[in-house]
């Protein structure tokens, strides 16, 4: 079953992006680095 998700900035705080996962494969947060406009830089985002 697949799951929509949100990837929050670890810096900023904000919920860049929105994507999906299978819950059943991966039932652990999702850690990806990803570029953050608020901070102009790439940074870590952690599903929230």
């Amino acid at each position: 079953m697949r799951v929509k998700i949100h990837l929050k900035c670890t810096e900023c705080g904000s919920k860049n992006y929105l994507t999906s996962k299978n819950k059943t494969n991966h039932p652990d947060k999702i850690q990806v680095t990803k570029y953050c406009p608020k901070e102009r830089k790439v940074t870590l985002h952690i599903e929230s």
